[in-house]
C-alpha cells in the first residue's frame, strides 16, 4: 500500500479496508501533513455526499407499475426434465500478483470517484429545488395518503354524509371545495358507493367520495380545486400499503387512492376522469 497513490490509501483509509499499522501510520500523516489532511476532507466529504445520495435513492417508492407486473404475472409453466450435456467446469485461480492488480484498480476507482465528490463545493445543493407547484402536489399526496389510511379503517366513522344523501353531498362539496362534480358509477367495477366527507389537504379542502367493494377494501375519489396548474396524464405513486393516481384537469386536481394491492387503480382512473 505505501507505493500506492495517497488518494487511493487515505480512500482505504475511509473504508477500513488497511492494517492497524497503516492505519497509525495514516493518522499520523494526517495529522502532520496539512495536503494529507486536505486530501483527505476532502475525500471524506465525497464519501458522505455519495453516501447521502444513496440512501435518498433507497427512500424513493417502489413505481405502482413495478408492483402491479409483479402481482399480475404468471408462474411460468413447468417442464419435464430433459438431459443436459454437462460442460467441465472452469476454474479461474488468479495469480498473487493478479489479485494485487485488480486490487489497487478497485482502490484507484473508489478513490477517484470520492476524489471528485470531495472536489465539488459543499455549499452547492444536490438537487435543484422543488417549484411551488411540485411541494404542493407532493403534500397534497402526502396527506391524502394519512387521511385515507386512517378512515379507511374507521368503518363506523368512514364518512360524514351517507351515499343517500346525494344532493346534500352535491351542495356541501361543490360550496367548500369550489369543484362541481357528478358521482361516477363504479359498479362495474365492482365498487359500490359509501358516501363522502371533507377534509384538509396540502392546506386546501379536500372532497372525497368514497367506495367499497365486496373484500371490503375502500377506493375514494379526491378532488381539489388548483387554479392555474396545467392539465396533465395520469400520475401513479405508492405510499407504503397505499396506491394514488392523480391527475390535473379544468382547474382542479383528482386522485384515486387505494391499497397498493389493487391493480386496477388505473382502470378505475380512467373512468372517473370521463364521469366525474
Amino acid at each position: 500500500m505505501k507505493k500506492t497513490p495517497l488518494e487511493v490509501r487515505l480512500s482505504a483509509f475511509i473504508d477500513g479496508e488497511m492494517s492497524r499499522e497503516e492505519k497509525e501510520e495514516l493518522e499520523k500523516l494526517i495529522a502532520s501533513d496539512a495536503d494529507a489532511r486536505r486530501i483527505f476532507d476532502e475525500l471524506k466529504h465525497g464519501s458522505d455526499v455519495g453516501r447521502k445520495a444513496f440512501d435518498e435513492v433507497l427512500k424513493e417508492p417502489v413505481p405502482l407499475a413495478l408492483v402491479r407486473s409483479i402481482k399480475s404475472a404468471q408462474p411460468p409453466k413447468t417442464r419435464d426434465p430433459s438431459p443436459r450435456l454437462t460442460r467441465q467446469s472452469l476454474k479461474l485461480a488468479p495469480t498473487g500478483k493478479q489479485s494485487l492488480a485488480a486490487a489497487l484498480i478497485l482502490f484507484a476507482v473508489g478513490g477517484g470517484i470520492g476524489y471528485l465528490f470531495g472536489m465539488q463545493p459543499a455549499d452547492v445543493p444536490a438537487s435543484p429545488p422543488a417549484i411551488p407547484t411540485q411541494v404542493m402536489t407532493r403534500n397534497w399526496l402526502d396527506d391524502i395518503a394519512a387521511y385515507h389510511r386512517i378512515y379507511s379503517r374507521q368503518p363506523q366513522h368512514m364518512v360524514e354524509l351517507q351515499a343517500s344523501q346525494l344532493d346534500e353531498i352535491a351542495k356541501w362539496l361543490a360550496s367548500t371545495v369550489g369543484v362541481k362534480f357528478n358521482f361516477p358509477d363504479l359498479a362495474p367495477d365492482g365498487l359500490v358507493f359509501q358516501g363522502a366527507r371533507m377534509f384538509i389537504a396540502g392546506g386546501k379542502p379536500v372532497g372525497q367520495l368514497i367506495y367499497k367493494n365486496l373484500d371490503g377494501d375502500v377506493v375514494a375519489i379526491c378532488f381539489t380545486k388548483t387554479d392555474g396548474v396545467a392539465d396533465d396524464d395520469f400520475s401513479e405513486t405508492i405510499k407504503d400499503d397505499i396506491s394514488i393516481v392523480s391527475w390535473h384537469r379544468n382547474g382542479a386536481t383528482y386522485a384515486i387512492v387505494g391499497p397498493s394491492s389493487d391493480a386496477m387503480l388505473d382502470q378505475i382512473a380512467n373512468r372517473v376522469s370521463s364521469e366525474i
